[in-house]
């Protein structure tokens, strides 16, 4: 054991050294941001920066109190299963290192939810300009110059504008943007213009109407699922925890000291200790990656 730890000493010795006299929390902050830049997929750093900019993504502090808590926890249960400090030094890396991919999943889940809004948005308005002027492209024209949109929506917008003056024909437009969010009140959206633009005109305003109704109870829908969702996740975190702390039950059953003689003479049951430990784990992680993953936007 201190081995261990004269080890871990010497090497973030070295590395501090190799400083330029920064604090030991700006050194290791910097240096785990290095690390993450590095080796970050390219969606993923998309994504982090539209999070910077709505303000949703964590700060430093946060990271910081984040990697404190999963730290100590790891450690805490780790210890309460083997009694061993070094086997709990390793689930506490094991554990630490998972916080950028949890980082991931929640920055995809809020990166969804935007989006969705923002398609909401797009074809509420559209809609609505589209009542106006009869003109699925005006319509379009209307809603990216009012500023209202965001990218990469936006951008997107601007796509379909430049293809359906280039093409002559709105079609490529509407397959570009179903291609790009496949929802279904855009495919619904886009069919409808589509026939109303190769078709001719027509009174499509009780339609418009009917649609815009959908929309706003397919919303609502959509968020009082986020709000059970976030409910039931919060309740799926604790009895995850509280499936780790079976084993002080065990110890309450056979008494502290039997389970630790029982622990450290018998390699069967330490295998079997790992594979529960391991077996919690994967239950949390596939639980938040299911959370994160499905956001119920339609």
């Amino acid at each position: 054991m201190e081995l261990v730890i004269i080890l871990v000493v010497v090497l973030f010795v070295v590395l501090y050294r190799q400083s330029n006299g920064e604090s030991v929390y700006k050194f290791l902050v910097n240096n785990v941001e290095n690390v993450y830049d590095k080796y970050a997929p390219y969606s993923f750093k998309v994504i982090r920066e539209k999070c910077k900019e709505m303000g949703l993504e964590y700060s430093t502090r946060q990271y910081t109190t984040q990697v404190i808590i999963f730290a100590v926890l790891a450690f805490v249960i780790s210890f309460l299963y083997f009694y061993n400090a070094i086997i709990s030094l390793i689930y506490v890396i094991v554990v630490v290192s998972m916080i950028p991919y949890l980082a991931y999943l929640r920055c995809k889940r809020v990166y969804s939810e935007f989006v969705f809004e923002q398609i909401q948005v797009y074809v509420t308005n559209t809609i609505m300009e589209f009542s106006v002027t009869q003109s699925f492209v005006k319509a379009l024209e209307g809603v990216y110059e009012s500023g209202i949109i965001e990218d990469p929506v936006k951008t997107d917008i601007k796509v379909m504008i430049d293809l359906a003056y280039h093409n002559g024909d709105v079609g490529e437009s509407i397959d570009y943007m179903n291609s790009k969010y496949d929802y279904y009140m855009v495919r619904n959206m886009h069919q409808l213009f589509l026939q109303v633009t190769r078709e001719g005109a027509r009174d499509t305003t009780r339609t418009l109407d009917n649609m815009l109704l959908d929309i706003d109870e397919l919303v609502e829908g959509v968020y009082r699922d986020r709000m059970d969702r976030q409910a039931f996740h919060k309740q799926f975190v604790q009895y995850g925890l509280l499936l780790y702390l079976m084993i002080m039950l065990v110890q309450i059953l056979i008494g502290r000291d039997t389970y630790i003689d029982m622990v450290n003479s018998n390699i069967i049951i330490q295998i079997a200790l790992h594979l529960i430990v391991l077996c919690n784990s994967y239950f949390l992680l596939s639980g938040e990656k299911y959370y994160n993953e499905n956001v119920g936007a339609e």
